[in-house]
């Protein structure tokens, strides 16, 4: 009975040992005596005990913040800037064998290079070509890690501290350009007016008649706000015919 008891639980550590099961998204890096030999699932993986060793490898998106680094701008200003880095392995055969840890070693490189390329630029192109940076960082990871077997699908600058008394400056400067801004919008709006004015003074001298029915609208409008009453002269060209005949008698 001692016996029986002792085979099945041999049994049984040998097939825990001997089958493995990959999820959909996972790959098995295969080592026999120490040397690859294949690149195995999703699915049942049967292994030989103690001869192979097999290494999980995810091959889904992972997210890796970049804490935030210390950097000086190209107009030496101090800034503290982090990121977020969105890549995936696409071939788990050289993600185990050409870099010790794939992921420590993506995390590295991106705070370093976070640093160089910020540190390349001033620090309006960073706030206002944020874009540009996330590109230029992209591609140089990606160029980096592609002998590991990685693909660096997008990196996003996240957040921009910067010092007190640069966001003082930079509150300011857009004060003080948001008040250039009304100040020209105000005298655009005066020039369009005089041109319109003198539009309209061009027409009245060409028709006289348009002038005066100008004159009676104003006066009617004065009238009505003031509820007060208006006496205007009755035009002199009324009378001429009746000066005309007194001065013939």
């Amino acid at each position: 009975m001692y016996t029986i008891l002792v085979i099945i639980f041999l049994a049984v550590m040998f097939l825990s040992a001997a089958i493995k099961i990959l999820n959909e998204y996972e790959r098995g890096v295969i080592f026999r005596l120490g040397r690859i030999i294949n690149v195995k699932g999703p699915g049942l993986i049967i292994l030989i005990p103690i001869v192979d060793r097999m290494v999980r490898v995810d091959m889904r998106t992972i997210t890796m913040d970049v804490p935030p680094q210390d950097v000086i701008t190209r107009d030496n200003v101090s800034i503290k800037v982090n990121a977020v880095v969105y890549f995936r392995v696409v071939d788990a055969n050289r993600a185990i064998i050409e870099v010790e840890n794939y992921l420590y070693a993506t995390s590295q490189l991106s705070q370093t290079t976070l640093r160089s390329v910020c540190g390349q630029v001033e620090l309006d192109e960073i706030l206002s070509a944020r874009d540009k940076i996330n590109i230029h960082l992209q591609e140089i990871l990606d160029r980096s890690t592609d002998p590991w077997g990685i693909k660096v699908t997008h990196v996003e600058v996240k957040y921009i501290d910067l010092p007190q008394e640069m966001q003082r400056a930079m509150a300011k400067q857009a004060e003080a350009e948001r008040e250039r801004r009304a100040k020209v919008i105000n005298a655009e709006g005066e020039f369009q007016a005089a041109q319109k004015l003198v539009e309209a003074a061009r027409l009245m001298s060409d028709q006289p008649m348009a002038l005066q029915l100008r004159y009676l609208q104003t006066l009617v409008q004065i009238g009505a706000e003031n509820n007060s009453t208006t006496l205007f002269p009755i035009p002199i060209d009324l009378f001429k015919p009746f000066v005309k005949m007194a001065e013939k008698d």
